[in-house]
């Protein structure tokens, strides 16, 4: 098991790492020769470099080396999930959404914007991210090469769209309305989809371009994948109600304060912890029975549940 100051040390280096991929990849902040609106790339910079985890990212990069690092390009996937990622989080927070304006102690973009540019700029990003995503192909020489970066670019479609993140934030909003109790499958549904389905494409990604596996390896990557969303979900269901907000970079009590039905209003929060802890032992079992060295990946999940922020 990997000591705790050496896994911050290396999380530190690879969030790092990580942050310059991601810049190197966005459209350029200054003046150009080109007729594009400043504007737009200004929200779209804003919104990538306001901070974050990068845990998608982290976790493609990982398992990419996991599975052999075998296709060129992962850096453009990279990019582009934390792209996605940034998108999905500008338009969550807009008035018609959330109605957030801050977001890791920072004015949102809307709110720096306007709220048409932020919608414009998450428009923006998503079609950026593919744009980038593609720019992968200048890489390949081999069929096995296109293959691999085909597959990823399917895998990436279909998390983020209506059968991945949007289908979850979809039922997140109509379950806002219900006023019934929410079902353990509605909820388990909204967490697989709305945050689950970018860490399986993150993760599954990774291990296509590092080595392109079977499809029942990728089953069990999504096994994974998910038991990390949902836990990685409900522990955000935790710190809403005992976070602090100087650490979490936003008010604490917002889910209770608007009404929201979570995972800790329907289980209680004791329930919660449990399920947290039970979810990330059984993503770590998974890991283990994938090639390479895990050390890293085990340290990252056992931190993602003991995070306060």
């Amino acid at each position: 098991m990997m000591q705790e100051e050496i896994f911050r040390q290396e999380l530190t280096a690879r969030t790092e790492k990580t942050e310059n991929v991601i810049r190197k990849f966005l459209p350029p902040s200054e003046e150009t020769d080109q007729a594009t609106p400043q504007t737009i790339l200004d929200a779209m910079n804003y919104s990538v470099l306001a901070g974050g985890k990068r845990l998608r990212p982290i976790l493609m990069k990982e398992m990419y080396d996991m599975f052999g690092a075998k296709t060129q390009g992962i850096g453009y996937f990279m990019a582009a999930m934390e792209m996605i990622h940034t998108y999905s989080l500008v338009h969550d927070d807009l008035p018609a959404m959330d109605n957030d304006e801050y977001r890791r102690g920072k004015k949102t973009t809307w709110a720096v914007y306007g709220d048409a540019m932020g919608i414009l700029a998450g428009d923006a990003l998503l079609n950026y991210a593919f744009e980038t995503a593609a720019a992968a192909f200048s890489l390949c020489r081999e069929k096995d090469d296109y293959l691999a970066v085909s597959k990823a670019l399917r895998i990436l479609a279909f998390n983020a769209g209506i059968n991945g993140m949007i289908g979850g934030q979809v039922a997140d909003i109509e379950a806002e309305k219900q006023e019934s109790e929410l079902t353990e499958e509605q909820m388990i549904y909204i967490h697989t989809h709305k945050t689950g389905a970018l860490i399986r494409a993150a993760m599954q990604i990774g291990a296509v371009m590092g080595g392109d596996p079977e499809t029942v390896l990728l089953q069990q990557i999504e096994r994974c994948a998910m038991d990390i969303g949902v836990a990685f979900q409900v522990q955000d269901d935790i710190l809403d109600v005992i976070g602090d907000s100087a650490e979490l970079g936003k008010p604490i009590g917002s889910d209770a304060a608007n009404g929201k039905q979570t995972y800790v209003t329907l289980k209680g929060l004791e329930t919660s912890r449990r399920e947290v802890e039970r979810l990330s032992e059984e993503a770590i079992r998974i890991l283990q029975e994938f090639p390479g060295n895990h050390d890293f990946m085990e340290a990252l999940i056992r931190h993602l549940i003991n995070r306060r922020s």
